[in-house]
């Protein structure tokens, strides 16, 4: 197969591929987004305009670490550009001229006023630009002002605005929405009825970081004090591919739909492609990790799309959505269980305390003498498949040992170390004095949750097959029908204990 195409066509707008910037620090300039395009980049939107320049605060920004990562969520309360609208505009012009063919959309935010929505769009448009994006999103700062979310929040002032700028613009409108309402679809189909060629969403989400708990001042701070910002960064990305697919799958919105919220590597694009989304926009992840990632990106995407037999990203767009049901259309008749490898299995005990403490009490434990272990199921070592491969370490007494360090605090079980009845060391995780502590399935009471497999430190270790349930195929609406016409006996709860 050809290498696979990934140039698209958004709303008119061509572009090399489907990778572009969000409006936000990385496109404040045209140093910046110069710098972008030549790494590769299809796209961008320039941080977003006004006709007068604001003051932001110091410092901006908070984030959350998790389990040694450094930025998992990150929040911000910086407002939009506080430059020029002169020195944008003459930047956006030039950016334009010197890469015709990528995609250049610019954010506007401005007061809820007729004559100073087609201002604005009649500046930007002149420059040359591919688009506009009116950001009906910002949750913080301009919002108090009755811009940003404040307008996102009221279908009606979303649809009202849309239909101001659509009176003179003559190149593509999108329209960012707010994630901070009850259900995007509403204002998304708000600015559809206004005439948007484009949705572009998530925003930021409404949030407080955190609160220093010596001085009592929420993060960031400034001067001591804070305010509520928005949040982003790889944890938002569950949230906003709901509300990208909610969008996308709505038959009253159908309109291209630029996906964003906690996209860093070809994979997150990928999925929000499969949900819908006609292009990525990517913020926190650049802010981290600097321009060049979209290397990986663009090489990442050929490759699934060589190896799945795509030749264009439209081959792939939207594929999950048939998938993507309500609730009451899932299957109350698939059942899976849970089942643990013994071979891989390092002992370790929190699959049992998942299952004894927070789901349904469906894990046996066991203290098994070493040769009975062994002779029981025929297994005579310790290895993780899937785990980071360490060197052995030596304990004090000299002896090899099963734990090494990946340098991160975290404790890596080593293949390489063997249990046999004689015993190479001393102590094993969930094992020691003769004995093995050993975790089988219940499964005439195990729901299937799959919470054991989540928790466990070992891939492949615990895996989820499906069984018999003894019940017919048949979702939640279809029970109800039947249980009503009285076709079906009402369904009984499961045994926990």
């Amino acid at each position: 197969m050809s290498s696979p195409d990934l140039s698209i066509n958004f709303c008119g707008v061509r572009a090399p591929n489907p990778f572009w910037l969000a409006s936000a620090p990385p496109t404040n300039s045209a140093y910046q987004i110069r710098r972008a395009f030549e790494a590769g980049w299809g796209g961008a939107v320039w941080k977003t305009l006004n006709h007068e320049p604001i003051v932001n605060v110091s410092s901006r920004y908070g984030a959350i670490d998790y389990d040694g990562r450094k930025v998992v969520g990150l929040n911000n309360i910086e407002l939009i550009t506080d430059r020029p609208l002169d020195v944008n505009l003459a930047e956006i012009r030039q950016i334009k001229k010197e890469f015709p063919k990528h995609a250049l959309f610019v954010s506007l935010m401005v007061e809820s006023k007729r004559e100073i929505w087609h201002d604005i769009i009649k500046q930007t448009q002149d420059t040359g630009c591919d688009g506009v994006e009116l950001n009906f999103g910002c949750p913080h700062g301009m919002s108090e002002r009755g811009m940003g979310s404040a307008v996102g929040q009221v279908p009606e002032y979303a649809e009202m605005i849309t239909t101001w700028c659509k009176e003179v613009a003559k190149i593509p409108v999108m329209i960012k929405l707010t994630p901070n309402v009850t259900d995007p679809r509403v204002v998304a189909r708000a600015a559809a009825k206004g005439g948007a060629d484009a949705i572009s969403l998530i925003n930021t989400i409404n949030s407080i970081m955190g609160i220093d708990l010596n001085n009592f001042a929420p993060r960031p701070a400034v001067n001591g004090r804070g305010s509520h910002g928005g949040y982003c960064g790889p944890a938002v990305k569950p949230i906003a591919l709901n509300m990208v697919s909610s969008v996308a799958s709505d038959p009253q919105v159908k309109i291209p739909i630029s996906g964003i919220g906690g996209i860093q590597a070809w994979q997150d694009a990928v999925e929000f492609i499969l949900a819908g989304a006609g292009s990525v926009q990517v913020c926190t992840a650049v802010m981290h990790y600097g321009f060049r990632i979209v290397e990986h990106m663009i090489s990442g995407m050929k490759n699934w799309m060589r190896e799945k037999g795509f030749a264009r990203v439209a081959d792939f767009q939207g594929k999950a959505l048939p998938n993507i049901k309500d609730w009451g259309d899932l299957d109350l008749g698939y059942k899976v269980v849970a089942e643990i490898e013994q071979a891989r299995c390092i002992h370790c005990g929190l699959c049992y305390i998942a299952c004894e403490d927070g789901c349904h009490q469906s894990i046996k434990w066991e203290r098994v003498p070493e040769n009975e272990f062994v002779e029981r199921y025929g297994v005579a070592s310790f290895h993780s498949q899937g785990v980071d491969r360490a060197e052995t370490q030596k304990t004090s007494t000299g002896k090899s040992s099963p734990i090494n360090s990946n340098g991160n605090g975290h404790q890596l079980i080593n293949p390489n170390m063997h249990f046999t009845r004689s015993g190479d060391f001393e102590v094993l995780p969930g094992a020691g004095n003769g004995y093995v502590g050993v975790f089988t399935i219940k499964q005439d009471t195990c729901v299937g949750c799959n919470m054991c497999s989540l928790v466990c430190p070992v891939e492949g270790c615990i895996t989820m097959k499906q069984v018999d349930s003894g019940m017919p195929s048949m979702t939640w609406k279809e029970y109800q029908k039947k249980l009503a016409a009285g076709e079906v006996q009402k369904i009984q709860p499961p045994e926990h204990v």
